[in-house]
């Protein structure tokens, strides 16, 4: 329980971190990045092989944020895993600063740029296959959004890594259900969204995406089946530790007022407080 303890404590901080990023900077994609700050804590905390002192040690497993639009949660836990210094973050889409508002392989930890969307599955697929090429152990995990599957590149990817039988491989969908234009089912349905990766020959794995011993325990378990690649649908909240941005879809790309901001740290408080 300590540790499970301990990743929560570790999201709430983080909430608080991009917030304060977005606010400063008055730019920055919050919805989003609120809703897979739970994925990426469990990823970065607790699963995956790094070294911040050494970010590209050969054996390190791989992490690509193919929706590189909601960076902040992505940057503010690199910052506080030692990758760059945190007074960084205050440089956060600010001119000539390295944290701009997509990930940027000039910052230690980032593997690709990445932003346009459909491209990171099909490149977290190359490395995968690099890693078997060269019998390496190392796994590759990417975070698309699911507004992204509309994307026919991340069917292509999503081909080869059965082809190439890619057990290595560990993609996520943050399924929150909206994106910049409104719902996902309305803007281009995507369910029975599991059913449609297991066609392609996925083992598939639905989950609280925003249940930290969850989070865990499927990471922690992955292949699930040997020769093939694993998707984990992540049913998170679109602006999930904000009550009042919690399934909003105008908060996709909305800077907080200072009162909203106050309210935001404050709900975030309470939540640190009562986690000891």
């Amino acid at each position: 329980m300590a540790e499970i303890t301990f990743l929560k404590r570790k999201a709430a901080e983080i909430r608080m971190e991009l917030l304060t990023m977005i606010y400063e900077a008055k730019t920055g994609h919050t919805g989003g990045s609120l809703s897979n700050t739970d994925i990426l804590t469990v990823l970065y905390y607790k699963i995956m092989n790094i070294d911040p002192n050494n970010p590209n040690w050969d054996e390190r497993d791989r992490y690509v944020q193919s929706k590189g639009h909601s960076v902040e949660s992505y940057w503010a836990i690199l910052a506080d895993k030692g990758f760059f210094p945190k007074e960084e973050l205050k440089t956060f889409s600010q001119f000539g600063t390295r944290l701009i508002g997509h990930p940027n392989n000039k910052v230690p930890g980032v593997e690709m740029n990445t932003g346009a969307l459909g491209h990171g599955l099909p490149i977290a697929v190359g490395m995968a296959l690099a890693a078997k090429l060269d019998g390496k152990s190392y796994k590759v995990y990417t975070l698309m959004g699911d507004g992204e599957q509309a994307e026919g590149s991340v069917w292509e990817g999503a081909m080869a890594a059965s082809q190439y039988k890619l057990d290595n491989l560990v993609a996520i969908i943050d399924r929150n259900k909206l994106q910049i234009t409104g719902s996902t089912e309305d803007v281009m349905g995507l369910e029975p969204l599991g059913d449609k990766w297991r066609s392609f020959g996925w083992e598939v794995v639905e989950v609280d995406g925003n249940d930290v011993e969850q989070l865990v325990e499927v990471f922690s378990n992955t292949p699930k089946v040997v020769g093939k690649p694993t998707m984990i649908v992540a049913n998170t909240v679109k602006g999930k530790g904000i009550s009042f941005a919690e399934n909003v879809g105008a908060w996709h790309h909305r800077v907080p007022t200072k009162e909203e901001y106050d309210l935001a740290m404050e709900e975030l408080s309470q939540q640190l407080e009562v986690l000891v």
